[in-house]
């Protein structure tokens, strides 16, 4: 629901703004860095010290988290996790920002991931005072937009849709809101031009969730798990998302369209950090091998007016031997503050990088620095909290406190406070805290989620073209519109345009943008409706499928490839002769992706049934897992440890584990089969030798009170030898 009062106050923020670029805004804190996204606020009235005694605490919530909150439309969001046992999920949860009382509450199961528990909740959530809508990642790749109510309004599985890599160590992107984008990135394997292992980003519409743009501006991560949170900045008139990638890059691209401006190597690994930009300069830093000295860590400013590869034309200064590589940079006044991964304060000066001083805070240097009023709030790992005022050559320490379990061991504090309203909330391991001067009156101020000066209207002829929405998933039969919108030079958008359609890969029509799939496919699909606008042209990517049950076979698969629209596959599940016969592959691996899963059609997919043949090899003393996987849960035989799994996520939540040794280079089916249950699910597994008879009984059960509803059907692989699949059916599920 958008109301008109607030809105009608969020233009008129804006266009102060406009006018006057570098205002520190008080109101909303709806970003996880602020609206300035360089960790200022323009409150005023924020008090010195506080006690999680009770002192200046205005009101604190029972809640387990380690992302910042965001403060917005007078309510405080935050993403934490809950439960116990079998219960455990991820929570999303909205409180009065006045008085603390919870407004509402969504839960999230957590599946496919290898994420442990005391890491869920990790990504920060971002919010859009103009719709109102909260817009959250889980660490299962749920991209989901929030109502005011709590109610999804539209929602991705970037895992099952994308091929979105999820790491043990739980490093989540945050989503950001951009104009009409919810903009994301993460390192993927996809299909077709997205197969390759690459860090990505994504543009959603923020109001329908329809994908907008894809940009993969780099090479091969080196990191495949980073949390580098992009940043929108008008440079030379032109609207910029800068951000860091897997691949130790910062790249620069068209807020609208996503097309790579310029590159900068930082690191040899991958960012974790967001840029700070002002003006026409960028800051960045990290805490890994540097590319050109045998030195760990660099804080840079860069000229972001180049274009193209702006490594060595572009370094405007450097400070070497910094290692800043979790907390984000705070910009004020002429000083760039950075916290160090071990816990330091430093203010550099912005024009020459010059230290000015530093304050130890902890040992433990995670999240990143706000300040608003006169004043430095930062965090600590260890569950400390400071307040400081920053001086030309000292930091005057107001404040130190520590938050504790009711134990008395620390509680752990990650994300980086907010400020809104003339208070601070924070979240920790032990409570979400709202720190202010309980005697003023409580007022929530609306302002837009990111400020900045306007880039001017679209000029000139259509540069570039785009097709809406960028890929899809499709049943056969089904009609689907598609939107072809036209952008100038600078990536301004021209309006909607109208040109020659046609379809590559892909039976049925496309008339006036409207692609109507064949009703009477009977394999899957994967291709493109291309689109010709004058000399420019544009493509959007669909897979299609058809009805229940499918069958796949590999036998008119080429040697060598994966099957079309596989999500995935990659260059690691190929297909190979094996025995006179054509079979899918995913050999040994001593390194990468050892690990993976493939995913087939939609998220949405439920109640159904997946068989397959596979066989698992030996190497040496090594033996490989191999499974299939239903509805969000995965049944795998485990060669190593000589037993059949039926799981959720590797936390192990919803388990159920039974002996049976995998023989190398013999054939088994496996039957997996998830069956709804009203507020349960039934899950059952069978494996037998193939060309056996299926045994009545079901090898394994798990009955799960915290169910799955829906998932796509897939395939799971741990290569640590040779490992093949075959004969692969879905079907539904016989009542």
């Amino acid at each position: 629901m958008i109301e008109t009062t607030p809105r009608r106050s969020l233009r008129l923020a804006v266009a102060l703004v406009a006018a006057v670029p570098a205002m520190a805004l008080a109101g909303d804190w709806a970003a996880w860095r602020g609206p300035n996204q360089n960790g200022v606020s323009g409150e005023t009235g924020l008090v010195e010290s506080w006690s999680p005694a009770g002192d200046h605490v205005i009101w604190r919530q029972a809640f387990t988290g380690r992302s910042a909150p965001v403060v917005f439309d007078g309510r405080a969001c935050a993403i934490g996790r809950v439960g116990e046992a079998l219960d455990k999920q991820e929570v999303v949860a909205c409180f009065d920002a006045g008085d603390g009382h919870k407004l509402w509450e969504r839960r999230f199961g957590v599946f496919q991931t290898a994420v442990p528990f005391s890491r869920v909740g990790w990504a920060n959530p971002t919010a859009d005072p103009e719709t109102g809508n909260l817009y959250v990642q889980t660490v299962a790749g749920e991209l989901a937009a929030l109502d005011r109510k709590g109610a999804i309004v539209w929602s991705h599985s970037l895992t099952e849709e994308y091929g979105r890599i999820s790491g043990y160590g739980g490093r989540t992107h945050s989503p950001i809101v951009d104009e009409d984008r919810v903009v994301i990135s993460f390192s993927n394997v996809g299909w077709g031009e997205t197969a390759a292992p690459r860090h990505r980003t994504y543009a959603f519409d923020k109001r329908t969730g329809a994908l907008l743009w894809v940009a993969t501006p780099g090479g091969a991560p080196l990191t495949i798990t980073t949390q580098s949170v992009p940043t929108i900045a008008v440079i030379k008139g032109q609207r910029l998302l800068i951000e860091g990638n897997g691949d130790g890059w910062i790249y620069a691209l068209k807020a609208r369209t996503g097309e790579k401006v310029w590159g900068f190597q930082l690191s040899k690994q991958g960012l974790n950090t967001s840029v700070v930009v002002e003006g026409d300069r960028v800051y960045a830093t990290s805490a890994d091998e540097n590319l050109d000295k045998a030195v760990m860590g660099r804080i840079v400013c860069i000229d972001g007016t180049g274009t193209g590869d702006i490594t060595k034309t572009n370094e405007v200064w450097r400070v070497d031997e910094l290692q800043v590589g979790f907390s984000s940079p705070l910009l004020h006044g002429g000083t760039l503050y950075v916290i160090d991964d071990s816990a330091n304060l430093f203010a550099l000066e912005a024009a020459t990088g010059r230290n000015l001083w530093q304050q130890n805070l902890g040992t433990v240097g995670k999240a990143s620095p706000v300040w608003a009023d006169g004043k430095i709030f930062a965090v600590e790992v260890n569950g400390n909290v400071h307040i400081i005022r920053p001086e030309a050559d000292k930091a005057v320490v107001l404040d130190s406190d520590h938050v504790t379990m009711p134990g008395g061991h620390y509680a752990e504090i990650y994300g980086s406070p907010a400020i809104a309203y003339g208070r601070l909330y924070f979240v920790s391991e032990e409570g979400l805290y709202c720190i202010g001067d309980g005697k003023q009156p409580f007022k929530a101020t609306p302002g837009p989620a990111i400020v900045l000066p306007e880039d001017g209207p679209a000029q000139g002829a259509a540069a570039s073209v785009a097709l809406v929405p960028a890929e899809v998933i499709a049943k056969a039969g089904e009609k689907i519109t598609f939107k072809a919108r036209a952008f100038d030079f600078a990536g301004r958008a021209l309006g909607e345009v109208d040109g020659t359609w046609s379809l590559e890969g892909l039976a049925g029509t496309v008339e006036g943008g409207i692609f109507t799939t064949d009703p009477k496919a009977k394999g899957s699909q994967a291709g493109k409706v291309a689109f010709t606008f004058g000399a420019l042209k544009a493509a959007a990517r669909a897979r299609v499928f058809p009805d229940l049950p499918w069958k796949q076979d590999f036998d008119a698969i080429e040697v060598g490839k994966a099957p079309a629209g596989w999500i995935g596959a990659g260059n690691r599940f190929t297909v190979q002769e094996k025995d006179g016969t054509r079979v899918l592959a995913k050999p040994f691996m001593d390194q990468g992706l050892e690990r993976q899963s493939v995913f087939i059609g939609s998220p949405l997919l439920a109640d159904y049934t997946v068989q397959a043949d596979v066989m698992g090899s030996a190497k040496g003393h090594k033996r490989p897992d191999v499974g299939v996987i239903a509805g969000r849960y995965t049944l795998d035989l485990m060669g190593k440890h000589d037993k059949l799994q039926l799981r959720d996520w590797a936390e192990l939540r919803a388990v159920q584990n039974v002996e049976f040794p995998l023989q190398p280079d013999v054939w088994y089916t496996v039957k997996l089969r998830v069956e709804p249950q009203g507020d349960r699910a039934l899950v059952r597994g069978k494996v037998w030798p193939r060309g056996g008879k299926e045994p009545e009984d079901w090898t394994i059960t798990l009955e799960d009170p915290v169910p799955n509803r829906s998932g796509s059907p897939g395939l799971y692989g741990y290569s640590a030898a040779d490992i093949f699949y075959d004969n692969l059916t879905v079907t539904r599920n016989e009542r």
